[in-house]
């Protein structure tokens, strides 16, 4: 069945911090690829880093998918949030520890603030734990408002993230 809308091209965040924080992230990570009209193109390798905001929680272990969609924003964040439902994400309170947290990075070069839905997302430029992988699978990436991924890297420098060696889907 042909999509309504042109592919585009999207970067997704992965994170967790229990139940086996690196095997929900492979799990999702694969499937990603199985959302309608979605085919997922790259995964970065895991990384591990601290916790933001409630520190006290084990560490994260975080990645970064690239997908072609042919979802709309507002349709592709409705499945990422089922699929963190499935996974049994509960939002006890803001920077709680998760099974899985899934958030639409960058979608194409579009930019908005409308409800429930900021592009880019408004923090990435500040996270080295969304930079890092970002940039191992896209690092001529540009963030609208912030530029490159690279220099946005190097401004995190003093953030502690840690590649996990042989962790790449």
């Amino acid at each position: 069945m042909p999509s309504k809308n042109p592919v585009k091209r999207a970067f997704i965040g992965l994170g967790s911090n229990l139940s086996d924080p690196g095997a929900q992230i492979l799990k999702a990570c694969a499937e990603l690829g199985n959302l309608p009209q979605t085919r997922l193109l790259s995964c970065s390798s895991l990384y591990r880093s601290a916790p933001v905001g409630y520190a006290d929680q084990p560490d994260f272990i975080n990645a970064v998918a690239e997908v072609e969609t042919g979802l709309a924003p507002h349709a592709l964040l409705e499945a990422l949030l089922d699929m963190e439902h499935r996974h049994g994400r509960v939002r006890e309170f803001r920077n709680a520890p998760r099974i899985l947290d899934l958030d639409i990075l960058l979608y194409d070069d579009l930019a908005c603030h409308e409800h429930g839905l900021t592009l880019p997302h408004p923090r990435m430029h500040e996270r080295a734990f969304v930079l890092q992988p970002l940039h191992e699978i896209a690092p001529s990436c540009i963030i609208a408002g912030h530029g490159s991924v690279e220099v946005c890297l190097e401004k995190c420098i003093a953030q502690r993230v840690e590649r996990m060696e042989g962790s790449r889907p």
